[in-house]
């Protein structure tokens, strides 16, 4: 095993890591031109990479600290706090590549690539999205075939964050059989670009609205890899891909930490500061409920990301979670959103410019409910997975909340506003709204369980009766007599100036 560097202890390299971070952030927001910089620039790279932040996803026999999903989340968090671009180029590389690597990868591969990371700043990346199939993984394009002892692997990728600038990609792909089908299942295939026949390059570089610093693009796959590149998987190639992409969702938090204490932050001394015929902001009841609610998401936060770091590492299989793991991407990335647009509110005109936080926060967090799965589509799937197990059980939701471990706690207090059976047959909106409960009530049990903890408890308290709220309101719309339906033929008779 080639020689690595020695490991500063955790504590101490996060302080740095974090000091580093704010030094580097602050110079970029004293030049306005770098604020919606494309690319990452070298210098900016080298600095915040020296402190080697992805050695927290690499095992310790490599190297590495040894994979702690609460160091993993931690360094997310201090990216996020100065910059959420830079905390998805992190969360992509933990959780996309370098975790699946570690528990899918063959070993004779892993010291040489792992060695990349810890001395020479490597990044890695996922590809499985392709231009038309989107959310819709199961029937992708991209196959592979088998030559001897090698694949080759050919398709058409695209918004792939890191596009044109990983060292190491996973691609996904789908055997072709000799008649000149495609198998059902999935596999991942690993690719380095510093090997011949394994570039993928990025033909089209995208113009993305936020996230400025990340790359993206259309990446044409066609590469020729040896056998052992094929990760690995326990059963089927789409529970691994399941397992990854749940693990992945169950570390949103940790992206979303940072980012939410940043915006309660900023809105609290801007409330306090910001003087109204002499008074602060405060003395309005409806900048109150505001803060509270930011309050709220980041108590909300905290409670996930003390969940997760319990229960995502990579010995677990995850494949099979995949409601807590909805529920987490799809509640923490709705309260990212909104709570950027309550910090722009709040910062009224000052909110506008283009170097504030609210309108920056704004764009960067947008795509955040969409990647990964739109957060419809999650609420739906959440809903249809309870409602299948509660007409196989022949039980009610509240029995099902009284029967699941996360949830058992909590089902006394928030009972009388779960007026919400689940219908046999659903439309796919009121699915929606029957996963948006369900995530609720799963997100009040993991902050239950943060009070377990010491947490402050009027935080606690506050984000218990601001889920409540927000059952009865989903409630409310759940039972509504109103069906709202596309008109067809809208230009018909509609020029208000008849």
């Amino acid at each position: 095993m080639s020689e690595v560097l020695t490991l500063k202890p955790f504590d101490l390299f996060i302080l740095e890591f974090k000091q580093e971070l704010s030094t580097v952030f602050e110079e970029k927001r004293n030049a306005a031109a770098t604020i919606y910089q494309r690319l990452w620039s070298e210098a900016e790279l080298k600095k915040i990479m020296s402190h080697i932040p992805l050695s927290v996803a690499v095992p310790s026999a490599f190297g590495g600290r040894g994979m702690k999903v609460k160091e993993c989340l931690s360094v997310l968090e201090a990216a996020s706090y100065e910059s959420l671009p830079l905390s998805l180029t992190f969360g992509i590389n933990i959780a996309l590549f370098l975790e699946p690597f570690a528990k899918y990868g063959k070993e004779s591969i892993k010291e040489e690539v792992f060695n990349k990371f810890i001395n020479n700043q490597a990044l890695g990346g996922l590809m499985i999205s392709e231009p038309d199939y989107g959310s819709d993984a199961l029937n992708i394009q991209t196959c592979h075939t088998k030559k001897d002892d090698s694949y080759h692997v050919k398709g058409t990728k695209h918004w792939q964050g890191l596009s044109g600038m990983a060292d190491f990609w996973l691609i996904a792909s789908r055997e072709k059989t000799r008649a000149g089908t495609l198998g059902r299942d999935l596999n991942l295939f690993f690719a380095d670009r510093s090997k011949p026949n394994q570039e993928v390059p990025c033909v089209e570089i995208f113009n993305n609205n936020g996230l400025y610093p990340i790359p993206y693009g259309i990446n044409d796959v066609d590469i020729n890899v040896p056998q052992e590149n094929m990760l690995t998987p326990e059963s089927t190639g789409i529970k691994m891909i399941m397992d990854l992409l749940h693990r992945s969702r169950m570390q949103f938090p940790g992206m979303g930490m940072g980012f939410l204490k940043r915006i309660l932050e900023t809105a609290t001394d801007h409330c306090t500061n910001r003087k109204i015929r002499g008074n602060s902001l405060f003395q309005f009841d409806q900048v109150n409920r505001q803060i509270a609610e930011l309050q709220s998401a980041f108590t909300i936060c905290s409670a996930m990301c003390n969940y997760s770091s319990k229960i995502s590492g990579i010995d677990a299989s995850l494949a099979v979670q995949g409601i807590e793991a909805n529920t987490m991407k799809a509640r923490i990335t709705d309260l990212m959103q909104d709570s950027a647009q309550t910090l722009m509110q709040l910062q009224g005109s000052k909110g506008y410019h283009i170097e504030s936080l609210g309108s920056r926060a704004i764009m960067d967090s947008r795509p955040f409910q969409i990647f990964e799965g739109p957060n419809e589509m999650l609420y739906a799937q959440i809903s249809e997975g309870v409602t299948k197990e509660m007409g196989r059980k022949k039980i009610s939701l509240i029995e099902y909340f009284e029967n699941r471990e996360i949830t058992k706690d909590v089902v006394s207090y928030y009972k009388s506003a779960i007026n919400i059976t689940g219908e046999k047959s659903m439309s796919q909106r009121k699915h929606v709204i029957f996963g948006e409960v369900v995530s609720r009530m799963f997100t009040a049990g993991y902050v239950k369980l943060l009070e377990n903890n010491g947490f402050n408890s009027a935080l606690i308290n506050n984000a218990l009766d601001m889920i409540k709220q927000e059952i009865e309101n989903l409630v409310n719309a759940y039972h509504s007599s109103i069906l709202v339906s596309t008109v067809e033929n809208f230009k018909i008779d509609s020029r208000w100036q008849m």
